[in-house]
């Protein structure tokens, strides 16, 4: 018996009353190589330390400088957004043999005119309305006068305030003479220089993205050492702008219908310039969450201003907020739904941050930036920090886990 335990487990040890005390077990791993991964998780361990450091300096650094550098990457982010957004039309039109300089410039024009439309649409009869808000501030409150008496048993403060308001006599403030831009050209001639070359930088880079996207395209495939990182290369950018570009298709389709709808109702019930309300409701539509909320109270502000009667002047943002009820809970998940799920947590973290660092813009903007991160980490792999900085042993006493080893030869000693 002994001699089977000397060639299974070594030799059969004796203590000091000759009993047995088991078979000597050897090591499983010598002392250079023990001494060599020990440097080695000690290097890992550095590294990942310093990685970790660096990576939080960025993060806690990087929107201080996005916000100190608004001037140049607000426009910069929304022409790469907007050029984003335009590539399936300009491989539509380079598909029809139209040469890159030519079809970017088509997309530049349309997206121009686009934006042209808009403006004349919104921002002109919104002058006018703001030219007539110190007129009808009495009608408001008018309007409002039924509910200050209702809540007139409120706490003192809040009755006291209401009440100055309410009856209070209101000065009439001059109007103002300032005309509204009526296009994109008088709004260059009327903008301060920096905001104009913020645009003008913002249009050439769309067009220079857009003339250099099938190139730029090809040598970022080309350049890959592996066919696997081309096609993973290949894979990620066509991603990215197939994401972008559905979703800003579909809801910008799906906005300028919620947009239609409400003006439609709106003309029928007399509200003025309807036109430019549902396009005030479609853009800001491109906010979740806050936009329509903002949207209605503007609808009711317009509402009071309009119809003498409180009914009637509450019409309007109902009238908003039933059909976004209907849009957001049936027609965006049944066209969106499918193609592209956002976590509302992931929305709301992205419009928290983007509009604080460039605020309403960058509220337009946080949706389409978070769909271009999400896809570009869902393609690169999620970092294992925890896995980096604890698996080989940081937070253990054995650098190795030799456990089912020993197991294994402590079944084989019997």
């Amino acid at each position: 018996m002994s001699e089977t335990n000397g060639i299974i487990g070594g030799e059969d040890e004796r203590d000091g009353e000759g009993l047995p005390s088991g078979p000597a077990r050897a090591p499983l791993l010598g002392p250079s190589t023990q001494e060599s991964m020990g440097d080695g998780q000690k290097r890992d361990r550095l590294m990942a330390a310093l990685t970790l450091i660096a990576g939080l300096g960025l993060v806690l650094a990087l929107p201080f400088a996005l916000q100190a550098g608004a001037v140049f990457f607000l426009p910069l982010t929304t022409a790469l957004v907007i050029a984003i957004a335009l590539v399936p039309l300009l491989e539509w039109l380079e598909r029809h043999r139209l040469p890159a300089p030519i079809a970017a410039f088509i997309c530049v024009l349309l997206f121009l005119v686009a934006a042209n439309v808009a403006l004349a649409s919104i921002v002109v009869p919104a002058w006018q309305w703001i030219r007539d808000l110190p007129a009808k501030i009495p009608q408001i409150q008018e309007n409002l006068k039924p509910l200050i008496e209702f809540y007139a048993n409120l706490d003192s403060f809040v009755n006291k305030t209401v009440m100055n308001f309410a009856s209070a006599p209101m000065k009439q403030p001059e109007v103002m003479a300032a005309t509204p831009p009526r296009s994109l050209l008088d709004l260059f001639a009327t903008s301060a220089p920096s905001a104009l070359v913020e645009m003008f930088f913002a249009i050439l880079v769309i067009y220079f993205f857009l003339s250099g996207w099938t190139r730029l395209r090809r040598n970022a495939i080309t350049s890959r050492a592996s066919f696997g990182g081309a096609m993973a290369t290949a894979r990620v950018i066509q991603d990215v702008v197939d994401d972008t570009s559905a979703y800003l298709g579909t809801i910008t389709v799906i906005n300028l219908t919620l947009g239609l709808i409400v003006s439609g109702v709106l003309w029928a019930i007399g509200m003025p310039t309807p036109l430019m309300w549902g396009g005030i409701v479609a853009l800001l539509n491109y906010i979740p969450y806050f936009g329509p909320v903002f949207a209605a109270l503007l609808l009711a502000m317009g509402g009071l201003m309009t119809f003498p009667d409180l009914g009637w002047a509450f019409v309007p943002p109902i009238v908003m907020i039933a059909c976004h009820l209907i849009e957001a809970n049936v027609v965006t998940p049944l066209v969106v739904g499918h193609r592209l799920t956002i976590s509302p947590i992931m929305i709301l973290i992205s419009l928290s941050f983007w509009g604080w660092v460039w605020g309403t813009t960058g509220a337009l903007l946080a949706v389409p930036l978070l769909i271009i991160i999400q896809t570009v980490v869902n393609a690169a792999g999620k970092p294992d920090i925890a896995g980096f900085l604890f698996e080989h042993g940081t937070l253990v006493n054995d650098p190795v886990d030799n456990r089912p080893l020993r197991r294994k030869s402590r079944d084989q000693s019997g």
